[in-house]
């Protein structure tokens, strides 16, 4: 719902903006990493309690207990690049699949969005 929303709220204001469509595409670029953001940071929190409730697993390797190593692993997760240096152990394991999915997933509709964008001001002579 959160990237949604923000796509949606950038379809609905960009063309409102008395801007260049440079500058257009770059709020929407801006917008779409602030959803991103935010979306991690939501997975994040959910390892650090999960991490810190001990029956639902936890993670480990190269990894503290704090709330910003559990954000570190969150994007690492989300963009897919794989989490080397911290390993998810128990239950935890299903929920970082899900991250990878939704990212993955995510990561494309902005792409599309963007490319969707970029057409609608950038003309073609």
């Amino acid at each position: 719902m959160i990237h949604y929303e923000c796509l949606y709220k950038l379809t609905v204001y960009l063309p409102k903006l008395k801007v260049k469509h440079r500058l257009r595409i770059s709020f929407g670029v801006l917008g779409t990493l602030a959803a991103h953001v935010i979306e991690i940071y939501l997975f994040a929190t959910s390892y650090y309690f999960m991490h810190h409730a001990h029956h639902w697993g936890e993670l480990s390797g190269n990894f503290n207990g704090s709330f910003m190593d559990t954000v570190y692993f969150s994007f690492t997760t989300y963009t897919t690049l794989g989490f080397g240096d911290i390993e998810p152990l128990g239950k935890l394991r299903y929920l970082v699949g899900i991250e990878a999915l939704v990212g993955l997933i995510l990561i494309t509709w902005s792409a599309s969005f963007l490319y969707l964008e970029m057409q609608r001001y950038w003309k073609v002579q």
